[in-house]
């Protein structure tokens, strides 16, 4: 791995949790003045010219991995790919069709089969794309969990803090953009902090501690009506979710991959990734569906923020079942 285990490793995860943390910043802005002065459909052109430099950057920067002689995974890609997205889709078309309707049960069944044969092809796959053993540590397993379930209400979050901005307050896209520097802002600055907090507290107990705040922003927006004014409803809880999510994000990206071995760490990075797709798909789905019959929409909006706030507590409950306790353990079994 490019880089070592301790020290090194924490101040580099950290890095790229407050490059995401004013990736995300500068995005809605950006992305909301795109909307509000052009067209929405020129926010995806921007990443472009960015992926072009990344490709570049990363062909000169990042140094070249031993090649191996290997077979590539086909049917583990295909039905992780398929099972998802047959899982996502049944989820999110019970919103509109109801879960006994025929497309759905067929999609979640499809995904049911899907997902089966896959684990039964890593079982026995020889470069299987997705290693089962990786998940025989309870740190690792526990952080592609709660990563899921916290990737899925912080997109959740975006996409309906959006809707409820534009729709009930009147923001056009540019000044709902500018309505999440409380978090963002916040967010970049508290990552920053991340390697010295890391060094003092733990890993683990960082990551308790960030999941805790968003869990309390969270549950403090699900009061949310139409009648909440921005200032101390909206903001004010943004700082405690951009405070939270900056101290969880580089933290649970590091017990993603503590304990792998050199020959599995991509793996194990690559379900970090994974695990946060997914989730963020998976959540915005399951908080559409679970919100759908609310009525108004500061209404769906509060069942969306308390439906995310049952996800950040079941993340948090993870964390302290799996990860605290396997941390502890390990701390003590170093020499």
């Amino acid at each position: 791995m490019t880089f070592a285990a301790g020290r090194e490793r924490t101040r580099a995860v950290a890095a790229y949790g407050a490059v995401a943390g004013i990736g995300a910043s500068f995005g809605l802005v950006v992305g909301g003045a795109l909307a509000e002065w052009v067209s929405w459909r020129a926010g995806f052109f921007v990443n472009v010219p960015i992926g072009a430099a990344m490709i570049i950057a990363a062909v000169r920067v990042i140094p070249e991995s031993p090649r191996a002689m290997g077979r590539f995974d086909v049917l583990g890609a295909l039905c992780s790919t398929l099972g998802m997205g047959a899982l996502v889709f049944g989820i999110v078309n019970s919103t509109d069709a109801g879960w006994a309707a025929p497309e759905t049960i067929m999609a979640l069944a499809a995904a049911a089969v899907l997902l089966t044969v896959l684990v039964i092809n890593e079982r026995k796959a020889k470069q299987p794309i997705m290693p089962l053993h990786l998940f025989a540590s309870r740190e690792r397993a526990g952080a592609y969990a709660a990563r899921l379930l916290f990737a899925g209400t912080m997109i959740g979050f975006f996409f309906f803090t959006t809707q409820f901005l534009q729709g009930v307050y009147g923001y056009n896209p540019l000044q709902a953009g500018v309505a999440f520097f409380p978090m963002t802002v916040v967010n970049f600055f508290v990552a920053l902090a991340v390697p010295r907090l890391t060094h003092r507290f733990g890993n683990a107990s960082l990551l308790a501690a960030g999941l805790a705040l968003t869990l309390t922003g969270m549950t403090w927006l699900s009061t949310i009506t139409a009648d909440t004014p921005y200032l101390t409803g909206v903001a004010l809880p943004m700082v405690l979710i951009g405070v939270g999510q900056g101290l969880a994000f580089a933290p649970l990206t590091s017990a993603g991959i503590a304990g792998a071995s050199a020959k599995d760490v991509g793996a194990a990075s690559g379900l970090v990734n994974t695990s946060h797709q997914i989730g963020s798909a998976l959540g915005v789905g399951v908080l559409v569906a679970v919100s759908a019959n609310a009525g108004s929409l500061a209404g769906t909006v509060a069942v969306a923020y308390t439906g995310g706030s049952f996800m950040l507590a079941a993340a948090l409950l993870i964390v302290l079942v799996l990860i605290v306790p396997a941390e502890r353990r390990n701390s003590r079994t170093m020499p």
